[in-house]
């Protein structure tokens, strides 16, 4: 089969393995791009026989490359950290491999718990439901080691998000009516809507103005979206958006994109926002010329 045929097929799964491992669209398509331009290369060299496996080990091995070199640079980063968001027009999601729940925010930092290789084989398994002896393939490990790997990784993960009630459509609704009573200063509204425990989490990189640490509380997170609100020029534009698989807002300033957020929602209420203003992050999505 040729590469370009490959690349249409595989495209998205690679993609998805790739965002899901580094938490960032730019980097996911740069590797996809190097794997790509590599296999061509060999595949004129010698007779691949797994295409599939082959280009799925070449993507998790420089997933896996890029978040050991980008270790460094995290524990630097200014603030908190947040991955580049996914915005899509506000429809339910239905694409085969981005499953709405394995590329939530609140699922993505959770995967931030697990070193490279365990976040490896518990992708491959949790999500793509790979076999082990598949995921040896692909990790270059024993299927009985992957087996280990994964009933680690799984109960290494923490503080998993308790599963809302909600469908798509009620979260939409959520999240559309909180940020009407946010633009009208109807605090009893927003009130109802946040749990009162709520988290803000937000993600300048240090670029731009942000909290650098959790906002706690749904009185705090309120009042510093008013106070943030009132310093937006009159001509904001606000859209409600599918931002990694489920609701959310995306602001554009003076036809530039300055925030995305998504949310985590328990039993009917907001629970986590999370809020990502570094534009180095946002810089995949502003409308090219």
């Amino acid at each position: 089969m040729e590469t370009a045929e490959l690349y249409q097929i595989y495209k998205p799964l690679l993609f998805s393995i790739a965002y899901r491992m580094t938490g960032s669209v730019m980097d996911a398509e740069d590797i996809i791009h190097e794997s790509f331009l590599t296999f061509s290369r060999l595949a004129n060299e010698k007779k691949i026989e797994n295409e599939k496996a082959y280009l799925c080990r070449m993507v998790m091995n420089s997933s896996i490359d890029k978040l050991r070199s980008a270790a460094s640079k995290r524990e630097v980063y200014v603030g908190e950290w947040l991955p580049e968001p996914i915005v899509e027009e506000a429809n339910e999601p239905s694409h085969l491999y981005l499953m709405k729940e394995s590329i939530s925010t609140a699922y993505l930092l959770l995967l931030q718990q697990l070193s490279e290789v365990e976040r490896a084989v518990f992708l491959l398994r949790e999500v793509f439901q790979y076999s082990y002896e598949e995921i040896g393939e692909i990790v270059e490990k024993s299927a009985t080691n992957c087996r280990q790997i994964y009933h680690r990784s799984k109960k290494g993960i923490t503080n998993r998000p308790k599963a809302s009630t909600l469908d798509f459509q009620s979260m939409k609704s959520s999240i559309e009516q909180f940020t009407l009573a946010l633009q009208k200063g109807n605090i009893d509204k927003m009130l109802e809507i946040l749990r009162t425990d709520a988290v803000l989490i937000s993600d300048g990189g240090g670029k731009v103005t942000a909290a650098l640490k959790p906002i706690y509380t749904s009185q705090r997170i309120i009042s510093l979206f008013s106070n943030i609100l009132k310093k937006f020029p009159e001509n904001y534009i606000l859209e409600f958006k599918d931002v990694n698989g489920s609701p959310g807002v995306v602001l554009t300033i003076n036809g530039y994109i300055a925030y995305v957020l998504s949310f985590e929602f328990e039993a009917n209420q907001i629970a986590r926002i999370f809020m990502v203003a570094n534009p180095d992050k946002l810089g995949h999505l502003q409308i090219r010329g």
